[in-house]
């Protein structure tokens, strides 16, 4: 079985580095680029995503103030934050608050991150087999309540009978208990 093509967004205010990242990466990878988040949330609406990278340092929206934007409507793509800057607070908030995958160094290193992408679909992959493990987990649990529900109701019927019958058994013809 041949593996779908990974579908990665590149979100940037510098064009020189969306232009590399294509260059070095569109045979192996479908790749969407731009310099706006208003652009950026279009194409995730448009198309399933499975990677997004993030520039830090943008003049309209961080990367992490991205990523919170994110999060609510599009959860499943893996977040990784791109920055040339050592800034700590911005890596503590991006993991934080854009629930980020990985923080990359600029300039990156192309083998070094083409191995961070694949790690990242491989983590993609297996969240999206959790959810579906867990969505056909509630069916079979809701079928075995609704199975226990009428399993429970037509027992409950033949056991009162058997349980009338035995008091009037145990009756003497005057109305009584007897002992057993």
């Amino acid at each position: 079985m041949e593996r779908e093509q990974i579908r990665i967004l590149y979100l940037d205010d510098e064009e020189n580095n969306l232009t590399s990242f294509k260059a070095a990466f569109r045979r192996d990878y479908k790749i969407f680029i731009t310099t706006t988040a208003q652009e950026a949330v279009q194409i995730l609406t448009d198309n399933e995503i499975h990677i997004v990278i993030s520039d830090q340092k943008m003049p309209n929206i961080s990367g992490v103030e991205f990523f919170e934007l994110i999060v609510p409507d599009f959860p499943d793509p893996v977040r990784m934050l791109l920055t040339g800057y050592a800034d700590i607070e911005a890596v503590i908030d991006a993991i934080n608050k854009g629930q980020i995958y990985r923080y990359i160094a600029k300039p990156w290193n192309e083998q070094e991150l083409k191995i961070t992408i694949e790690n990242a679909y491989e983590v993609f992959q297996n969240r999206r087999e959790i959810r579906m493990k867990s969505a056909a987990l509630e069916n079979l649990f809701d079928e075995l309540s609704l199975f226990v529900q009428n399993a429970s109701h037509d027992l409950r019927e033949p056991i009162a009978a058997i349980i009338g019958a035995s008091k009037l058994g145990r009756q003497d013809p005057a109305g009584n208990q007897k002992e057993l």
